[in-house]
């Protein structure tokens, strides 16, 4: 069921086939040696979804979809919603497996249509998702027929969504997560570069933006581009919000640039063709509780007098979206 036995015989035909010296055991260890207290809950959850195969999918849609309804007797229906609520919180999608509708916190598809026309073709192309969740966007990626839509997030509740996805997907599409923060990936081998990488939602939780950059720019080549979206707040050059404790009841939030101090950051890192595509100061209605997520979300962490604050005073949640090229 947790099998990346698909994963292993793409990348053999790409540059990154020397992954696979080590890749397998890494990958198992990060999954059945994380003593997590839920992994068996989550393997017993795995086990009762139907084995059906879906009569259609669509990756390309805002709702990722897989299966119809009436693929399902009442039964099976009734394992597969069991299972899926086993995986609550669904912090990014929508997803529809088999007429189920996951309305999840985020509604991962407004980034996605605010950033796609931007970025190059996806087409062929080796894509990293840093920091992916369950891969909701990874899944768009390779929709747009990009060799190889790889993910990589830590937490094993997302790994465990993305495989509900994989199960029903065939073994063919290039669209796989792995277990792994950016700095669980492996350095010291060359020809490890992709040809995209996004990292969306991850720099503002690194307690050195520097190095996370730094990280970035390591699996990129000459010609490689960087779709970073991260959070931001007015201010002039040189200008950083560093929160004393919370951000919208965030704990773990370091640095909020200003956007000319982040593009700083990024040239002195390296970057060139360096553009700002997109802000958005995320709405409740783009962030927000549901039955299959959380029961508080973006309009509990917001001063109920003032929605461009955040209930600590700081500015509300802006987020910018930046291109660059190496």
């Amino acid at each position: 069921m947790l099998s990346y036995d698909n994963l292993y015989q793409l990348l053999d035909n790409t540059r990154l086939k020397r992954w696979l010296n080590f890749l397998p055991q890494d990958t198992h260890a990060a999954i059945f040696e994380s003593n997590n207290g839920n992994l068996q809950t989550w393997l017993d959850a795995m086990e009762k979804l139907p084995d059906v195969e879906p009569s259609s999918f669509s990756l390309n849609s805002d709702t990722i979809k897989i299966g119809e309804e009436s693929d399902l007797n009442a039964e099976q229906k009734a394992n597969l919603i069991a299972a899926l609520e086993i995986f609550k919180p669904w912090r990014k999608g929508p997803f529809d497996f088999f007429g189920t509708y996951i309305d999840s916190e985020w509604q991962s598809d407004w980034k996605w249509n605010r950033i796609k026309d931007h970025l190059s073709p996806l087409k062929n192309r080796l894509v990293l998702d840093v920091g992916c969740g369950n891969g909701y966007h990874s899944a768009r990626i390779a929709a747009e027929g990009a060799q190889l839509a790889l993910g990589i997030d830590p937490g094993l509740k997302f790994i465990m969504q993305h495989k509900v996805a994989r199960k029903y997907l065939p073994k063919e599409t290039p669209f796989h997560i792995l277990p792994f923060p950016l700095e669980g990936l492996p350095t010291g081998i060359k020809n490890l570069n992709f040809d995209t990488l996004l990292c969306m939602g991850v720099l503002y939780h690194r307690k050195s933006p520097i190095e996370h950059l730094y990280q970035l720019k390591y699996y990129m080549k000459e010609g490689s581009e960087l779709l970073l979206e991260t959070l931001v707040v007015d201010g002039p050059l040189g200008y950083s919000l560093v929160p004393d404790d919370r951000y919208a009841k965030m704990t773990n939030v370091w640095f909020l640039p200003s956007i000319l101090t982040l593009e700083q950051w990024m040239k002195r890192c390296g970057f060139k063709n360096i553009r700002l595509v997109d802000t958005n100061q995320t709405s409740a209605q783009e962030q927000h509780p549901t039955p299959w997520a959380t029961p508080e979300s973006l309009e509990h962490f917001l001063d109920p007098k003032d929605k461009n604050k955040t209930v600590e005073g700081h500015p509300a949640p802006l987020r910018a979206s930046i291109i660059a090229e190496l």
